[in-house]
């Protein structure tokens, strides 16, 4: 059996700058070297999140990395999600669950914070007590002077553990002397002894011409740099967040299947279409501009965090009209979850979950009306394509996170999309280019994928194989690892894991 070592928080000078990879590169490295590791990150802000096999819900990243360290994902790897709702407030999830809707100064505010301080630190010891060792995230900046006193993630949450703390630095962006020699000498004396390394991401070019560089930053704070990791461009590891998904080419491609996911400006578990995009017989891209989406031969209506917001959007930018135009050409329209929800007939809200809106129309492309509820779904389900399921046989994996119940408009013709495991429906089926459904992780299966894509095989220039997809993310998680392991002193890592340095 390994040795114990100390757990590791990668924090950062700031937002962006790779943390959540890094974590994940060490979270396969340290599986391959034998040990049975675990990500945390005590605070999460995102919209895309995952439903654990327990049907709670964590942020997606920690899922990802704890794909990488080959374990179960569990929300003690992340007991406090943030899911943003508007610019001022978001949905807070404790250990899995909702618990109400704060706005920043309310969550940020020193009173209360005790309980959730209590919360995370327990999830984390539990967490600890089954793993050797935690990998870490910090989040946004380790130097957040202002928020100190109410901080759960970076610092107290390191002192908390023991960890020895790694801070991450982007040279990509530009200044990264200050931001790293800044990070540090804004800690408390008693905070900075916890910062054991120094690791600088995102490198271009020559990594000679940083070596004098190196040093100097070495001098400066007085802590090793343990390696600098260049920019890569053929390892494609899940995303956390949206940012770059507008920039994903709209030109329409011959010979392929173009798929356009409507960009919205809520949109939640966009990695759904991790799969298609890899597809080789398929060019994906998201918009929101009516001209684009026209070149599409399927149109996707992602999840979505704020689904009647979005939809009054998508009405006010003509994005609504576009989707319905589409359909009557002949394009596919499949919609996720939020997708699936706008939909249909209409969207009631009499409880106020999303805010002052009661009712709004939806696009009339399923005949199902959705009530927004105060409880949300999560679970992971087993499930099977209606049409073709055969008794006691269900493929298929996918999971929930919603809130609100669709249910078919009375009197009218209703056909399921899936069937699951514990005997409900999933869904609504029109025809073969019009269906939508709760399920996230519907098109990580190779045969619901072909079924959506058949209706187009003729712009096929060639069969294409089919797309193995966990086979793929394997693939890119050793990846991963092999190129930090080539520019990172593991070693040294290791020394300070075990107390050495």
């Amino acid at each position: 059996m390994n040795e114990r070592l100390h757990p590791v928080m990668f924090a950062g000078t700031g937002s962006d700058v790779g943390k959540s990879i890094i974590a994940t590169a060490f979270c396969r490295i340290f599986r391959q070297d034998g040990y049975n590791p675990a990500p945390f990150k005590a605070q999460n802000m995102a919209l895309n999140s995952f439903a654990t096999p327990e049907g709670l819900e964590i942020g997606r990243a920690q899922a990802v990395q704890a794909e990488a360290a080959g374990v179960p994902c569990h929300t003690d790897m992340n007991p406090l999600l943030l899911k943003p709702q508007s610019d001022h407030t978001s949905q807070v999830v404790l250990n899995g669950k909702p618990i109400g809707n704060r706005d920043a100064y309310e969550y940020f505010r020193k009173e209360g914070r005790e309980e959730l301080r209590d919360a995370v630190y327990a999830a984390y010891d539990r967490l600890a007590a089954r793993h050797n060792p935690v990998v870490m995230e910090g989040a946004g900046s380790l130097a957040e002077i202002n928020l100190r006193d109410s901080d759960l993630v970076n610092v107290p949450m390191a002192m908390h553990a023991g960890a020895d703390i790694i801070l991450v630095g982007d040279i990509d962006r530009g200044g990264v002397f200050a931001s790293v020699y800044g990070s540090v000498m804004l800690l408390r004396p008693e905070e900075r002894k916890y910062v054991k390394g120094i690791l600088i991401n995102k490198f271009r070019g020559d990594l000679r011409l940083f070596e004098e560089g190196r040093r100097m930053l070495e001098e400066l704070c007085g802590i090793p740099i343990l390696g600098v990791v260049p920019y890569y461009h053929d390892i494609h590891i899940e995303e956390e967040d949206s940012v770059a998904l507008a920039a994903k080419s709209a030109a329409a491609q011959r010979g392929k299947i173009n798929v356009a996911v409507v960009l919205l400006r809520h949109i939640s578990n966009f990695t759904d279409f991790n799969v298609l995009e890899r597809d080789p017989r398929v060019h994906l891209f998201y918009s929101n501009n009516v001209d684009e989406l026209a070149k599409a031969d399927i149109l996707i209506l992602p999840g979505s965090k704020s689904t009647l917001d979005d939809l009054y959007e998508l009405r006010r930018n003509g994005v609504a009209q576009a989707i319905l135009r589409a359909r009557r050409e002949g394009a596919t329209i499949l919609g996720v979850c939020g997708g699936y929800q706008m939909m249909g007939v209409q969207i009631r809200d009499p409880h106020h979950i999303e805010g002052p809106i009661e009712a709004m129309p939806g696009l009339g492309l399923l005949p199902m009306i959705t009530e927004m509820l105060p409880d949300k779904v999560t679970r992971q389900v087993r499930f099977a394509i209606a049409d073709s399921a055969q008794a006691g046989r269900f493929p298929f994996e996918g999971y929930e996170i919603h809130m609100g119940e669709t249910i078919p408009v009375e009197g009218s013709i209703f056909t399921p999309l899936n069937r699951l495991e514990d005997g409900h429906d999933d869904g609504c089926f029109v025809d073969e280019k019009c269906m939508g459904s709760y399920l996230h992780g519907l098109l990580d299966n190779p045969a619901f994928i072909d079924r959506l894509l058949a209706p187009h095989s003729a712009r096929l220039t060639e069969a294409a194989a089919q797309f193995d997809y966990h086979a793929f993310k394997e693939t890119q998680y050793d990846k991963l690892a092999a190129h930090v392991r080539r520019y990172v002193d593991v070693p040294l890592l290791y020394d300070i894991l075990k107390g050495k340095r």
